[in-house]
């Protein structure tokens, strides 16, 4: 009986696991691994947040997995592909990225920051099996897809009709693709929601977000007295919320009306005063106005409640600049 020599053998094993690898990933497995992390809108590891990831071919196949203390999570045994990486934690948007899968190569690592979901913007549900309708539109509005986004949110209301908070995000999808009347109405829907069950609207955040986008469309068509009006109201209804503030002068700053952009950042850094942004932003309010002091004394500010900030060096950059003009 003719032997196989080492090298035959080894050849012949080696040929064997091509084969076998590739009709295990072929059945949707493999040796592909993804990486990632679970993090709030403020940067803090989201622990026990909820990873799955499924096929759009092999739909039998579902890998899970809860993020680590860390916000870290890892899933092995993935075969080559397309991939739909999902993330939910309790109290907050869910988000969802498609990832291509290689098995030779390491895979970037696929990160999610979510929003939470505040108690005036959660939605009334009634059907639970919609709610990746409403996590799909939120993805999809981020990635810039308006007309998709507003088609599942539509979807999720026809399942949910009492959760009116949706007409919220239809109105700034609208928004941002240019259909500003349009968005008002969805706004009006919100408010006139928020009205029938409260007369008080002192402190609720839903109004006040929806005022404050109402404003950014009139803004846009250039009536400024009706912009400044639903701005003075959303900061006076919720008066506690640095982000609003800063949101609007964000968007008087867009604008080029950095007068009232000035008054905003202002209110947010009253706010929150160890809250590095409004100090950026006031400092290029002031360099705008030529006001190279004032410019100086808030972005020094800024470095000092951030000074590991990715805008650090370039701030560093402006104060030397700042510092030569007056010798």
């Amino acid at each position: 009986m003719k032997r196989l020599s080492l090298s035959h053998a080894a050849a012949a094993f080696g040929l064997f696991l091509a084969v076998a690898s590739c009709a295990f990933a072929q059945a949707g497995r493999g040796q592909g691994r993804l990486t990632g992390k679970v993090l709030s809108e403020d940067g803090t590891p989201l622990a026990n947040a909820e990873i799955k990831i499924t096929s759009p071919v092999h739909q039998s196949l579902v890998f899970e997995a809860r993020s680590d203390e860390n916000g870290e999570w890892v899933i092995l045994g993935l075969g080559t592909g397309m991939w739909r990486v999902e993330a939910r934690s309790e109290g907050y948007v869910g988000g969802f990225q498609d990832v291509n899968v290689r098995q030779m190569e390491r895979n970037p690592e696929v990160n999610f920051t979510l929003q939470k979901i505040a108690p005036s913007e959660a939605p009334t549900i009634q059907d639970e099996s919609s709610f990746v309708l409403f996590e799909q539109g939120n993805a999809l509005f981020a990635e810039k897809k308006y007309d998709e986004a507003i088609a599942a949110y539509r979807r999720f209301l026809e399942a949910n009709p009492k959760a009116y908070q949706i007409h919220f995000n239809i109105g700034n999808a609208l928004k941002e693709k240019g259909a500003l009347a349009e968005a008002r109405e969805e706004y009006e829907l919100v408010m006139t929601a928020i009205k029938e069950e409260t007369e008080n609207l002192q402190g609720n955040e839903l109004a006040a977000k929806t005022l404050a986008a109402q404003g950014e469309t009139y803004l846009k068509e250039n009536n400024i007295e009706a912009a400044q009006e639903c701005f003075k109201k959303s900061v006076e209804i919720y008066s506690k919320d640095e982000s609003l503030a800063y949101n609007v002068g964000e968007i008087y700053f867009s604008e080029g009306r950095i007068d009232d952009a000035r008054a905003f950042f202002e209110i947010a850094s009253r706010i929150k005063p160890d809250w590095s942004k409004p100090y950026l932003k006031l400092g290029y309010v002031h360099l705008n106005k030529g006001d190279l002091e004032k410019a100086r004394e808030n972005l020094k500010k800024f470095l000092e409640l951030d000074p590991e900030s990715p805008e650090a060096a370039t701030v560093r950059n402006i104060i030397d600049y700042i510092d030569r003009q007056k010798k």
